[in-house]
């Protein structure tokens, strides 16, 4: 354990995982919390760049977008507490900084306070109600704690500002497939595939949808779309062991289960699958 947070700050700090466990633990260690299970960005989040941006705020202590700057890296780096610290110092400077205010409420998600996100993304849309940002990670927020007709408001208005906003569209999906709206989720998922050819999670979604109105073989296409853009995707994996099993194609389904869990152990898709294909046998020659 590192000499400087062996005080009453410390205690706190761990007060602080404790609070989280299950969302998103943490971790102390010398330069402070990291919490685990967040996006890294190992450029950003770098200590270099930390650094870098500590000196200028060292020599310009009324910097609002240094602190602002530096809390992005901190919380690129996993150490949320002191993004946090560093959100405030930006908002004491500069107290009509919606991005600040954004910037603020991603990290109180990360942390699991739904309800402090919640009210900084606000506030950040008062300061400026067009930012769509602020209305994509309101949206976020509210349908991680089930608010769904809420995080439907904050979409439709991300897409009524700019319809080309891919993330809302692929947002919106989730929403109708959680809801049972196959055609309309289909609808926004391609919408979204449509607006960024390179992300893979619309593509997984879209797999999913197919696969609920029983089509496994136009499953099966976005599946290997998003495996060519991430192979790393434990999700595309497992899914598309659904679909091949779907397909009868049952070797070929327990090697995407086996390469799903030997991304991620705790894919539960892909757990079910490989235990219920564990003692499938081909049919027997005549």
């Amino acid at each position: 354990m590192g000499h400087i947070l062996v005080n009453n700050k410390l205690a706190k700090g761990i007060g602080a995982c404790l609070l989280v466990l299950g969302v998103a633990a943490c971790q102390s260690n010398s330069t402070g919390l990291v919490y685990q299970n967040v996006p890294i960005d190992k450029a950003v989040g770098s200590s270099s760049n930390i650094d870098s941006l500590s000196s200028v705020i060292d020599a310009n202590p009324a910097d609002a977008d240094a602190y602002n700057k530096r809390g992005i890296a901190y919380a690129k780096a996993g150490r949320l507490d002191q993004a946090t610290e560093d959100f405030n110092k930006s908002l004491e400077l500069r107290p009509n900084s919606y991005q600040a205010y954004a910037n603020k409420a991603l990290v109180e998600r990360r942390k699991g306070k739904a309800g402090q996100a919640i009210q900084d993304y606000t506030t950040a849309l008062s300061i400026k109600p067009d930012y769509v940002k602020a209305l994509n990670g309101r949206g976020n927020t509210y349908r991680s704690i089930g608010q769904n007709t809420a995080a439907l408001r904050d979409y439709n208005e991300v897409i009524r500002l700019n319809s080309g906003d891919a993330q809302a569209y692929h947002n919106r999906g989730l929403i109708y497939q959680a809801q049972g709206l196959q055609e309309a989720a289909l609808n926004d998922f391609s919408s979204a595939i449509g607006l960024n050819s390179r992300a893979y999670s619309p593509l997984i979604a879209r797999g999913v949808t197919y696969l609920s109105i029983g089509d496994p073989k136009s499953a099966t296409k976005d599946f290997n779309a998003a495996i060519a853009l991430n192979g790393k995707s434990a999700s595309a994996w497992a899914n598309r062991g659904r679909a091949e099993e779907a397909l009868g194609q049952i070797t070929e389904a327990r090697q995407s289960y086996q390469k799903a869990l030997q991304l991620s152990s705790t894919n539960q898709i892909a757990k079910e699958g490989a235990k219920r294909l564990a003692v499938a046998n081909t049919v027997p020659q005549a």
